[in-house]
């Protein structure tokens, strides 16, 4: 009972404190987490990201306003809430760094290492010459004259450090977490701060002469438990197949020994940071091992922890140090040195990298951001011991607040006044090499569709020369419940309550499996999330992602499915309302799926049989965007592609554009130079037939027809020679395709797609159909 007073009560034994001091400290976290809520409301509109609003909370309750009035600060401000604030410190690092390491994307990384490397290195070289340059400064206006060298160090690696938990939930709020500069940007800040919190760490057992034995067997113990973590998590995951996520107590095995690896660190005099990061990064991502530690942690990590840890930053901050021109002149040196020393030295290493100098100076200023390492240098625990006194931590400290509310506030100016370039640039497939990364978004209702779907994205990843992104999208409609103000035993059997983990039924553990299973099979992890929301308005759901997402295309399912006899039969009318809203506003090209699975395309990845696809071309932008997608089917040594040309019987009366060869045959490429539309199907398949025919590494046919009855009469001939048709929509009338439309029924498949799509063909094949997007065709007719 007196342990349980102490807790929740007032700690009435206390001569020195005279409110319990767990109860002021929850109470401080909750008013950070008020006001910084309250500020976001209104620095939102303004580009302010939310760590800002959340420092600026704590400097509100902080002595430099609301604890300078005496009843506040005898609240907040106690000496025994140090050790509070320390225990939770710990916990929230151990709990954002895992976290972080999690979330990299080790594939951009790998992709992008030369760069973040070289200007993480530019960044770090400079600002650390320019912090020997005046360490001496430092020491003369703060007054240090014990630990010198200890001090400049220190002082070094502040002015050089960056803050990633903090510059990625920045980049999260300006929308830029997908873009190159954003993902170029945390990789870079993760290389600095954990190099300089190495660094430290070595020099410090270097020159306080402690046993390097104690650090190489904390290094093996990391090792060891990533090793562990990488054989163990693949056995768990399979230990209940039937469980979408881990069990609670599974969860708390994985985490029990990372928290007394982390302990262990600390109590060494090494910090945790780099361990728990480690740890994270090396955890396999694949399966529900890795999804139930995201989806526990990223919400109370990015709502709760984070705010409350930079809340209490800005908290230590004190204007009341600042007495003299001497403690100001101290704060402008080390604002002007780590953002000149930033600029100086990003600008060079972009300039070798050929970045455009504009994303040089963004870069610049979020790698400027100081947390976390920075803080935990300058020991920023109320009431503990230091080297140098509390004047020069409290002035250190209000250094590094300002410099990253300084750079918080410039990048956003920067983001503002940019708007345009930092905003995401629609490129067509059409323009869209294969050696820059391929972004998409697959849309699935249910697991058949997501069968579908992941066989779509393993025959576009059959190369690492060509890097791909994939996304997997499962959607959820959000029905009216059916009754309301219900108790549970008055469920009926079956019925569960109406809670987010419930939607999508037992298709999001098939849907899993399927996910897992492609990426064990391939390597290629397929980013998964789930949109739950009315029908009416999913597909403003599904556009705001794909634009957050930044993708080049998105592929959504057919509304009819394959039945056992080969026939296709009505899903859900909905679906087909969705897709048609979705080709309408859209912000990217579109590509629908007729899966017949059963009969047709088939995953490649694991498969024996090489599948044979053939991509129809009748000319026009949807044509050329479907031909371009093809550009990455052909890369898969499991596939075989046939481009085959549809031409009017006119035609062969015409000279050709060119010849070439291969293989001992001539490919004759026809032009009509009347129109430009024409001009530009023809130069595109040139340059297609130049790269991929004329290397062998793609048939070509020609076929010449009259009207549509022989078009679709040589379709019929094809029928059973392809598993996959890739076709584009198509949007003008053309003399080949003359009465197709007549007895059209998915206008929504275009008259060759919709074709391909009836039963009255007979058809065994999968048939992708391909819109290009509508904004990007203006944009080219009006050049």
């Amino acid at each position: 009972m007196d342990a349980t007073k102490l807790i929740l009560c007032r700690a009435r034994d206390s001569k020195e404190d005279v409110f319990n001091p767990l109860i002021a400290t929850t109470t401080q976290m909750g008013c950070i987490l008020f006001l910084s809520h309250v500020f976001y409301l209104f620095l939102k509109p303004l580009g302010q990201p939310g760590p800002i609003a959340q420092i600026l909370a704590g400097i509100v309750l902080s002595p430099s306003l609301l604890s300078r009035v005496t009843e506040v600060r005898q609240f907040f401000i106690q000496t025994s809430s140090a050790g509070y604030y320390s225990v939770f410190s710990f916990f929230f690092r151990t709990i954002f760094m895992f976290l972080i390491g999690l979330e990299v994307d080790k594939a951009f990384l790998k992709r992008n290492l030369h760069k973040a490397r070289t200007i993480a290195l530019g960044a770090t070289i400079i600002c650390t010459i320019l912090g020997a340059a005046f360490a001496w400064l430092m020491v003369f206006l703060l007054g240090v004259d014990h630990n010198v060298f200890m001090f400049v160090l220190v002082f070094m690696i502040i002015v050089s450090s960056s803050a990633s938990p903090l510059l990625a939930r920045v980049v999260i709020d300006m929308k830029l977490d997908t873009s190159n500069v954003g993902r170029l940007a945390i990789c870079a800040s993760l290389i600095i701060e954990m190099s300089c919190v190495l660094v430290f760490t070595i020099l410090d057992y270097i020159f306080s002469k402690k046993s390097f034995s104690i650090f190489f067997l904390h290094c093996f113990l990391t090792l060891l438990l990533a090793i562990v973590n990488r054989y163990l998590v693949p056995w768990v995951n399979s230990w209940n197949a039937k469980e979408k996520y881990l069990t609670n107590p599974q969860v708390v095995c994985f985490s029990l020994p990372i928290l007394i690896l982390s302990i262990s660190t600390e109590n060494n005099g090494i910090s945790s940071i780099l361990p728990c990061f480690l740890i994270g990064f090396a955890f396999p991502r694949q399966g529900k091992a890795a999804r139930t530690f995201l989806r526990k942690l990223t919400y109370p990590v990015y709502e709760f922890i984070l705010p409350i840890f930079y809340g209490y930053i800005g908290f230590q901050f004190n204007v009341v140090a600042i007495r003299h021109i001497q403690e100001l002149t101290v704060i402008i040196a080390m604002v002007a040195i780590s953002l000149g020393g930033k600029i100086i030295g990003i600008l060079a290493a972009c300039y070798y990298l050929k970045i455009p100098r504009n994303e040089a100076f963004f870069l610049a200023c979020i790698l400027n951001f100081k947390g976390n390492a920075s803080f935990l240098l300058i020991d920023v625990n109320k009431g503990s011991s230091t080297w140098w006194g509390s004047q020069v931590r409290e002035l250190l400290l209000a250094a590094m607040v300002i410099n990253t509310l300084l750079s918080g506030f410039i990048a956003s100016y920067l983001l503002r006044t940019e708007e345009k370039y930092f905003a995401h640039s629609l490129t067509a497939l059409e323009f869209h090499s294969t050696e820059s990364e391929l972004r998409m978004l697959a849309c699935v209702y249910s697991s058949h569709h997501a069968s579908g779907a992941i066989g779509l994205i393993s025959a576009l990843s059959g190369s690492t020369e060509a890097p791909i992104t994939p996304q997997l999208a499962h959607l959820v409609e959000l029905r009216k419940n059916r009754r309301n103000k219900l108790m549970y035993h008055q469920l009926e059997d079956g019925e569960e309550f109406s809670d987010e983990e419930t939607y999508g039924g037992d298709d999001v553990l098939e849907i899993n499996d399927l996910v897992d299973a492609f990426t064990k099979q391939s390597k290629v992890l397929i980013r998964q999330s789930k949109v739950v929301s009315p029908l009416i308005s999913l597909h403003e759901d599904m556009c705001s992602s794909a634009e957050n997402s930044r993708v080049s295309i998105i592929f959504l399912p057919f509304h009819k499915h394959q039945r056992i006899d080969g026939r296709l039969e009505n899903s859900n009318e909905g679906i087909r309302t969705t897709n048609q809203k979705v080709l309408r506003h859209a912000p990217c090209s579109v590509g629908i799926l007729v899966d017949r699975s059963q009969s047709g395309f088939q995953t490649p990845h694991g498969s024996e049989s090489v599948q044979q696809v053939v991509t129809l071309f009748f000319g026009g932008p949807d044509d050329r965007e479907a031909l371009a997608l093809s550009k990455w089917i052909t890369m898969h040594p499991q596939i075989n592609l046939t481009l085959v040309r549809f031409l009017p019987t006119s035609t062969n009366k015409q000279n050709p554009i060119s010849n070439t060869s291969s293989q001992n045959h001539e490919i004759l490429m026809s032009i009509s130079t009347n129109e430009t539309e024409s001009e530009r199907d023809n130069s595109f398949l040139e340059d297609f037939c130049n790269r991929y025919v004329v290397s062998g590494e793609v048939g070509y046919l020609e076929k010449h027809v009259s009207d549509g009855a022989q078009t679709v009469a040589t379709i019929k001939d094809m029928v059973n020679m392809y598993s996959l048709f890739v076709v584009g929509k198509g949007r003008r009338d053309s003399l080949i395709t003359t009465g197709m439309s007549d007895w059209e029924e998915c206008p929504e498949l275009g008259t060759i797609g919709d074709i391909l799509a009836s039963s009255e063909l007979q058809i065994n094949a999968s048939v992708l159909v391909i819109q290009k997007h509508m904004h990007l065709d203006r944009s080219l007719l009006d050049n």
